[in-house]
């Protein structure tokens, strides 16, 4: 029977971390996720005892970028890593490492993944509840239209990154344009051209 601690891997890409990191990645362990690979991108000598300390942590794996080399290229980075070192994994969960991606949320994304097996899931959060900023709802209400009639994906939450991809697909979204946040547009876009259809899961909505 599939199982997410065993069967999916987290992928979590960070620039600077502090407290909040730690947080996370304790939380993922504590939940049971057994593989774990960080990205360590480009981050400043005095923030790298955090990575240490994940790095301490069972499941986790630490990939280094020297330099600040974007989210984009983070990604792919890890996308290749488990393409080639993780045969047993059924897909990857990207995630933010500030907080913003609840645990359950986290959960919720990698469950469906297993049960939608050739779907991209979306983490979707609800932009039209009543504590969302006005200029938060805005933003996202016009990149949605945008996606929906220049480009014909309808999507409620496009700049989501919480998003789990089976592995079938890492290999050719590598190959995506985009070294930094593009990356994730750009991903989107490509989707649409290789006809791969997306599942949307609710997520909560956490501001700093």
């Amino acid at each position: 029977m599939k199982n997410y601690k065993t069967d999916v891997t987290i992928i979590l890409p960070s620039l600077d971390p502090d407290q909040k990191f730690l947080n996370v990645v304790t939380g993922l362990v504590d939940a049971g996720f057994e593989d774990i690979v960080i990205v360590n991108d480009g981050s400043k000598p005095e923030n790298i005892h955090w990575f240490e300390k994940a790095a301490a942590m069972p499941g986790t794996h630490v990939l280094t970028h020297e330099v600040n080399m974007g989210k984009g290229r983070a990604l792919k980075d890890a996308f290749s890593y488990v393409n080639a070192n993780r045969p047993n994994s059924m897909g990857v969960v990207t995630i933010d490492g500030d907080g913003q991606h609840l645990l359950k949320d986290i959960i919720a994304c990698a469950q469906a993944m297993l049960e939608h097996e050739n779907k991209v899931i979306m983490g979707c959060r609800d932009f039209n509840a009543p504590d969302i900023p006005p200029r938060s709802r805005g933003g996202n209400k016009f990149t949605s239209n945008l996606f929906k009639f220049g480009c014909g994906i309808i999507l409620s939450d496009t700049q989501t990154g919480l998003r789990a991809i089976p592995k079938q697909y890492l290999e050719e979204f590598c190959a995506i344009k985009g070294e930094r946040f593009e990356y994730e547009t750009n991903m989107l876009l490509q989707m649409k051209t290789m006809k791969i259809e997306f599942v949307e899961v609710s997520i909560a909505t956490v501001y700093e």
